[in-house]
């Protein structure tokens, strides 16, 4: 199945909060309760890390899969594989308004790990790795606009405010310059997601 490239609001609507899916500020009223199969509910939770990340099925399936055979809690070293990708590490730098224009910036060059050039956004990014930006003026001024736009005090309406950045990053704004500290935690996870549903969806395809 390809990445999702429909409404996204039909999305959030659905399955809540999606802050790498869309910077728009979007209010969802109290879902009403009803009664769910656990399917569904191992579905929506699914649904949710897939479109959160804008993962394709084949993507995610192969991540349960490595995950699977890791040490450690299945469904926290999923998590961890996928917050640790490059887009998403640009993304949680501020770097990027979401996820998807991170996979752009990444896919188009603009993006230096390390001091080379790194145009695969599923790369997985390492403790002490050096994320920065290609010195070239194009580059530079795509990343501040982003920055500038979420350092405002007054926000345009319907934008996000500027996010917390997690432990395990930091950032130095003169030099578009972020680091990765550590293997993100469990706290430190952008997604409020049960991702042992996750674990359970996918358990008769691993």
């Amino acid at each position: 199945m390809s990445r999702y490239r429909g409404p996204r609001f039909k999305k959030i609507y659905r399955l809540g909060t999606l802050l790498g899916l869309t910077s728009k500020l979007i209010l969802i009223n109290e879902p009403r309760r009803e009664k769910k199969s656990q399917y569904r509910i191992r579905l929506e939770e699914k649904q949710k890390l897939r479109f959160h990340y804008g993962l394709t099925e084949r993507q995610l399936l192969k991540y349960v899969r490595i995950a699977g055979k890791a040490k450690g809690a299945t469904g926290q070293v999923l998590l961890q594989l996928i917050e640790m990708r490059l887009d998403n590490t640009l993304f949680r730098l501020g770097m990027a308004f979401t996820i998807p224009q991170a996979r752009q910036l990444v896919n188009h060059r603009h993006i230096l790990v390390n001091g080379h050039t790194v145009d695969i956004p599923s790369y997985r990014c390492k403790p002490r790795d050096i994320i920065t930006v290609r010195d070239e003026e194009k580059s530079k001024a795509l990343i501040q606009n982003c920055i500038d736009s979420r350092n405002r005090k007054e926000f345009p309406k319907g934008v996000l405010p500027k996010r917390k950045l997690p432990n395990h990053l930091t950032f130095e704004l003169s030099q578009y310059k972020g680091f990765v500290e550590e293997i993100v935690d469990r706290d430190g996870i952008g997604l409020k997601i049960k991702e042992l549903r996750v674990v359970e969806y996918y358990s008769r395809q691993t």
